[in-house]
């Protein structure tokens, strides 16, 4: 039997069309994908959108549309870039389905039936822009950190979850992996949080918010948009919201088999609701929590985080009308350590596009292809395999993806210096036997590179072998100037 590999995205908020961040998790989800998937897994990759709460109510009426209307449209702007970025997903979940919207109720139900769910008043810190209450060591100066706006104090009747009486049994699970966060500083990171304030329970409703789930055992309340965000993960797997189907394990042949997820991808903005509210759900309901919370940082542009305000966004559309869909896939996961804040700008991502695809990939296939004509020389492909004590198959395993690259880069580095070296155009015409000797050389690491970027680099990949199958190569990176 296949093992089974599930990897999900955040589900991203409808409020505006997609952008850079958003291509930024996704990529990197899909890269692990086709990683697995060539291992002969058993993969499902989930993402999808979040379509539901005030923002969106707000940001349709501005539009002057209905909220399903404008939801629907901004929903289609991300399948699209996705189809433009090659993003294999298994399923693209949307909050607004009926059947998730059926399971949600199912799921609110049960604990208001387990008493995890009550009623009662919340009074906190609120930003409208995260539609999320704050803790006051969370703002700065009283701004959400994330949106750099004033939080409101608002009180008002609510359900709340129950968080309290989870938290001991929480850190334990984080402590001994069973719930493992990486990397490992964000995991010091909750557990300090955890060990040092105790948790408040949380609102699940609104009352008078017309765009969400109604509650129903309270018609007034509709639910918090991240409670119903979160539950997408298992209903993006299917789910109908019956707990025995999850708590007591389910068949192998259906898709709920998938369930828990190996790795979940987040940015470190929603790490702390993914690394408490989220398993606090879980941990109500009897369900297994996933396996690993991956957290990455943020897209900086000249050191700071980009916003429209300050006029340093980097358009994904501009990226891959420049770059286009691979050279956009490289640059974006070439640029820093995944885990950390990464800081790109067009000028820096044009330069290296310029050196390691133009002058150092492309260059490579186009110079040993070139030669290869040139000389007659025959050549089989080698058949490369990589195996699992690789560097590059373990460190894209392990999701240091950047890491990975950069050691295939290294083996395009080489090979150029290689050809420099060895001058074959010269070694053709009084050393045969040395320039056989040369040519095989390239022509295996060629077969290896072509093998390593599949998952970060489908087309190319593909391209590269065609290349090696015809002997005629076509330009794949045409330099920018």
């Amino acid at each position: 039997m296949k093992n089974k590999f599930f990897i999900t995205t955040p589900i991203y908020y409808v409020n505006d069309v997609p952008h850079i961040g958003h291509a930024y998790t996704t990529i990197a989800a899909d890269v692990l994908a086709r990683f697995h998937r060539e291992q002969d897994e058993n993969v499902f990759l989930l993402t999808g959108t979040d379509e539901h709460g005030l923002k969106i109510q707000h940001k349709a009426e501005e539009a002057g549309k209905e909220p399903q209307k404008f939801v629907d449209e901004i929903a289609g702007e991300f399948k699209n870039l996705w189809d433009k970025l090659e993003i294999k997903y298994d399923n693209f979940i949307r909050t607004t389905d009926s059947k998730h919207k059926e399971a949600v109720q199912k799921v609110l139900g049960t604990l208001y039936d387990k008493d995890a769910i009550y009623k009662g008043e919340y009074e906190g810190m609120y930003c409208v822009a995260c539609e999320q209450f704050k803790n006051e060591n969370e703002l700065i100066e009283g701004r959400c950190p994330e949106h750099d706006i004033v939080v409101e104090k608002i009180k008002e009747e609510c359900y709340l979850l129950k968080l309290g009486d989870i938290q001991q049994q929480l850190i334990e699970k984080i402590e001994n992996d069973e719930f493992a966060i990486r990397p490992e500083k964000y995991k010091k990171e909750i557990l300090s949080f955890l060990e040092n304030e105790k948790l408040k329970d949380i609102s699940i409703s609104r009352k008078n918010v017309k765009w969400g789930i109604p509650l129903p055992f309270d018609q007034d309340h509709t639910t918090y948009v991240w409670f119903d965000a979160f539950l997408n993960y298992l209903t993006g797997l299917g789910w109908d919201g019956n707990i025995s189907k999850l708590s007591s394990g389910s068949s192998e042949s259906s898709t709920l088999g998938f369930w828990p997820a190996d790795i979940q991808l987040i940015g470190k903005d929603i790490l702390r609701v993914h690394a408490t509210i989220w398993p606090a759900i879980l941990m109500h309901l009897g369900i297994r929590l996933p396996k690993t919370l991956f957290v990455h940082g943020h897209l900086l542009s000249g050191g700071r985080k980009m916003g429209k305000t300050l006029g340093n966004v980097i358009s994904i559309d501009e990226m891959l009308e420049k770059f286009g869909m691979d050279g956009t896939r490289y640059l974006l996961m070439s640029a820093g350590t995944f885990g950390e804040d990464v800081d790109v700008t067009m000028e820096r991502m044009i330069e290296k596009y310029n050196a390691d695809l133009a002058n150092g990939l492309g260059n490579l296939v186009s110079r040993v292809l070139r030669l290869a004509q040139t000389s007659n020389f025959q050549f089989s492909i080698f058949n490369f395999q990589i195996n699992s004590n690789d560097s590059i198959f373990q460190l894209t395993e392990k999701t240091q993806l950047d890491e990975a690259l950069g050691r295939i880069q290294n083996i395009v580095r080489g090979d150029n210096r290689y050809i420099e070296d060895n001058k074959p155009w010269e070694l053709m015409k009084f050393d045969k036997k040395k320039f056989e000797k040369v040519m095989n050389q390239l022509i295996h690491n060629l077969s290896a590179i072509s093998e390593y970027l599949i998952p970060f680099m489908p087309e190319t990949s593909e391209k590269i072998k065609k290349a090696l199958e015809t002997k005629k190569a076509e330009i794949l990176f045409p330099r920018i100037k």
